[in-house]
This record gives structure tokens, sequence and C-alpha cells, in this order.
């Protein structure tokens, strides 16, 4: 299926040589991801990759007594099931989409071939687990150190760039679940937002209204993920 045919188009694939992703194209089938849809659970063999267009798939960890976290988030720049090309074939996490839209999935044995035969799909999916690696570390110590009114500005700015809209559709015990805090929490932190004129909150949908606010509200940690992207982007292409 013509790349073409996809706008927008997942960073990752958009950025592969024509004829790598000619070779590619018969194996990608165009799904819509829906709100909340679980790809896979922890300890899951993962069967297929699936590479966002237009969503947001977040990787979440589960302890024992149901608590959730979110350590990763996927969006248009990269691909959700790295257990395939690294070998390891089982999930860690659970992979949840948090923002619906499209993407392009793959069968997992059709991407493990690809992967091995090196190449420049190869070296992108090295370099978006770098990235990913630093986004773990990095929301680490972001849940550490950071207030939650931070937190959330980073979060938000993320989802946004997922989504390329400013209106989002999130319910604040998503959210919650998300940062690993309870929702009244998340209560006061968007109301703050809200009242700064930053965002805009209704009925689980939000519009973000000032962009260069959120950004300004947010920790450092939007910033240090996005610039190791565009780092390693750039050495790709040189």
């Amino acid at each position: 299926m013509p790349q073409s045919d996809f706008v927008p188009v997942n960073k990752l694939l958009a950025s592969l040589p024509k004829l790598e992703y000619q070779r590619l194209a018969p194996h990608l089938e165009q799904v819509s991801l829906a709100l909340g849809q679980v790809i896979y659970e922890s300890r899951e063999v993962v069967k297929h990759a699936y590479f966002p267009n237009q969503a947001m798939v977040s990787l979440v960890s589960i302890l024992e007594n149901g608590s959730t976290a979110e350590v990763g988030m996927v969006g248009n720049e990269g691909v959700v099931g790295f257990p395939i090309f690294l070998g390891g074939g089982f999930a860690t996490n659970r992979a949840v989409v948090q923002i619906e839209g499209p993407a392009m999935k793959m069968e997992a044995e059709i991407l493990k071939a690809e992967f091995r035969r090196g190449g420049a799909l190869q070296r992108l999916l090295l370099l978006h687990t770098q990235v990913l690696i630093a986004q773990i570390s990095q929301t680490a110590a972001c849940n550490r150190h950071h207030l939650l009114e931070k937190r959330l500005a980073r979060w938000l700015l993320t989802a946004q760039d997922c989504a390329l809209s400013n209106h989002l559709q999130l319910t604040q015990e998503f959210i919650s679940d998300m940062l690993g805090t309870r929702r009244a929490g998340v209560t006061v932190a968007a109301g703050t937002l809200q009242k700064a004129g930053i965002i805009s909150y209704s009925r689980g949908k939000i519009t973000i209204l000032d962009r260069e606010a959120l950004q300004a509200t947010a920790c450092e940690c939007y910033e240090v993920v996005k610039s190791e992207f565009q780092r390693l982007l750039a050495t790709e292409r040189d």
C-alpha cells in the first residue's frame, strides 16, 4: 500500500529509503487504534508491531496490587513492539492506546526477518529504542522529583505531539493511572492549568489553548527527550 495513502505518516517509516519502504509496504496493514485498546499485556508474546500515524500508545507498569504507572510513550516517531526485534519476544509492560488514531500493523515474524537483514530499518529501530530507553529513564527521575503540575504539562505536550491536535480525549482517571497518582491530584493540577488559561477541560476532553505557556510550565524532561530524538534522527540522516 503506497506510503502516500497515509497522512500523517509514521516518522520512522517515512525515514526509510524508498526501496526499503517498498519492500515493507505489502506487509503493512492500516488499522485504527481505539482509545483504551490493549495491544498486548505484560508477559505476553508480542505477535504484531504497530507504527502509529496519529495515535499514542502508553507502556504501563502494573504492580501486584493493581496500581499502574506509565513508563514510556510511543507516538508517530516510533514503533510499539520492541521485544520482537530485540529478541526477547515477551512484553514486560502493558501497551495501551492513550490517544486513538490510525497506525500501521506488521506481523512479528516479518519485522524480525527485516531487522535481521540490517540496513536502514535496523538502524532506525535501534535508534528509536535508544530514545525510548532515554524516555523511560527520564520518566523515572521525573516521577520522583518533579511536581505533578509540571509532570502533567510535560505529559500533555507529548500527547499533543502524538495526536497532532490541540484537542485530546483524556479523562482525569486515565491520566491519574498513567502518572501513578491519585485522581484528586490530577484534578488540582489540571484546574491550575485551566485557571491560567493554558488548557480547557470538560467531560473528558482537554484542549490546549497556549502551547508556549504549557512548555514554560513543564519540567525539563519534555525537552530532554525531544532533543535526544532529534539528535539521533540527525545522526541517522548523516
